[in-house]
């Protein structure tokens, strides 16, 4: 096992130099907590990414961490950077239930769509495959099976039946792959036919488990080759990776090749346990987009957050290139190469809980980092300086965790002593929560309860 204790002595003993927020674009990101780094793509704990591309916007679709929630995770964007957060009507715990669901919640989507036009999602719910479908990636998605699961929890006794990936071949034929094993061991890999509604299989699964597999499957096509790419280790320790196999027929059998991991921890790079991903092209080049533990790592409370970042991909015939995982993503055609980062300002907050969570952190545009109070602070703040007196109209607030609500108040000030309120406590969730605020002031603050925030981007 790698060393750990390196990530976790770059977390504790950060100098605290960020630049202003909104200054001139930093070079690319070498550490983790380097203002400006592009990865993670998205704010706050998410993992196990399906990513679509449809009539200029981009969707992703994601657990959300730790562990899953009782719904999905969807973020959409228009340009690959500024990305906006909500949850599907379906599927849900509550909606996606039936006599073998086990208690597992809402994880692993995927979404494709079919020859016939309709949108696909296969997601797994209570350890069960369910099936739903939509007119578009947006919505609205509802059940597709007539309220019972594709695949029932009790499919295989002794595996999981989670992390379906569907996959539609040059002909129009889909296919689904998926499993995994129990207890971090055992995985095992299944395939089967869809047939033409996308919502019944066509014919017997067969086992077409690779060496070295355990979940996350995810099969493309590369000339007359299909790769079968997948996940093998333990999400929560430092040993999650990306292997891959190389078949003649999506139905398999596939023998692993000789060049995998193609994705796995680089402790030097401050980068654990990549995986659960997907594979995207756009403009003929190659990407993917996969899930990493958030830093510093791991955990003191041991909770499983995971962040999703994009690297590039090299694929020539039936061999992937192994992936130089990074901090600063990499550029996707016809999108923005970064984040709108709103006025330069400066940071001050009433405490901050160690150097790894110093105000400057919801300043440095950057979803890897972020400011915290301390837990004993009893009325915690986070000040912003915009260097003079500007009219600003409004706040965009990254919380940690856009399903739960963040109380917000708002002051603003002239000189810094004498303080107006901006805005009234308001109770919102989402990200980014979105504050409207017509003043003219030199400060704000703000009043945030829980006691943390990602980015607070000010216009």
């Amino acid at each position: 096992m790698r060393d750990m204790r390196r990530v976790v002595a770059w977390a504790v003993g950060l100098a605290m130099t960020a630049p202003l927020a909104g200054a001139a674009a930093p070079p690319p990101a070498a550490r983790w907590d380097a203002p400006g780094a592009r990865n993670p793509l998205l704010p706050g704990y998410f993992a196990d990414p399906s990513i679509v591309h449809d009539k200029g916007r981009w969707y992703i679709y994601a657990t959300i961490d730790p562990w899953g929630d009782d719904r999905l995770g969807l973020w959409t964007s228009d340009d690959f950077r500024n990305w906006t957060f909500s949850t599907p009507a379906w599927p849900t715990k509550a909606a996606a239930t039936s006599p073998t669901s086990g208690d597992a919640k809402v994880w692993a989507p995927s979404v494709v769509r079919a020859a016939n036009g309709r949108w696909y999602m296969y997601v797994s719910v209570g350890s069960e495959i369910w099936v739903g479908s939509a007119p578009s990636p947006a919505g609205p998605w509802s059940d597709a099976n007539g309220g019972k699961p594709l695949i029932p929890g009790n499919f295989r006794p002794g595996y999981h039946m989670i992390d379906a990936e569907a996959f539609v071949d040059d002909d129009g034929t889909a296919y689904l792959v998926w499993g995994s094993g129990l207890n971090w061991v055992n995985g095992r890999c299944f395939v089967a036919r869809l047939d033409r509604s996308m919502t019944k299989l066509d014919g017997a699964p067969r086992d077409c488990t690779p060496a070295h597999y355990f979940e996350a499957p995810f099969l493309i096509k590369s000339g007359k080759s299909y790769l079968l790419t997948y996940s093998w280790g333990n999400t929560t320790k430092d040993t999650y990776q990306v292997r891959y196999a190389v078949g003649t027929s999506p139905m398999g059998p596939f023998t692993e090749a000789p060049n995998s991991p193609i994705l796995e921890t680089h402790a030097d790079r401050q980068i654990i346990s990549p995986g659960h991903h997907a594979i995207f092209r756009d403009h003929g080049r190659a990407f993917i987009l996969y899930h990493r533990q958030s830093l510093p790592w791991p955990p003191a409370d041991g909770a499983v957050l995971r962040q999703v970042a994009v690297d590039a991909l090299t694929i020539t015939g039936d061999r992937i290139a192994p992936v130089t995982p990074t901090h600063d993503g990499a550029d996707i055609p016809d999108t923005a190469r970064r984040r709108d980062a709103g006025l330069a300002w400066r940071a001050s907050a009433s405490s901050a809980r160690d150097a790894a969570h110093s105000p400057e952190r919801a300043a440095d545009d950057s979803y890897a980092t972020g400011w915290a109070a301390r837990a004993d602070d009893p009325a915690p703040w986070l000040q912003a300086d915009l260097g003079r007196e500007r009219t600003l109209r409004e706040s965009r607030l990254r919380p940690l965790f856009p399903t739960r609500p963040v109380r917000v108040t708002l002051e603003s000030s002239r000189d810094g002593r004498h303080w107006n309120t901006a805005l009234a406590e308001v109770a919102r969730n989402g990200s980014p929560i979105v504050l409207r605020h017509a003043v003219t002031a030199r400060y704000l603050r703000l009043h945030v309860t829980p006691a943390s925030l990602l980015e607070w981007t000010i216009e």
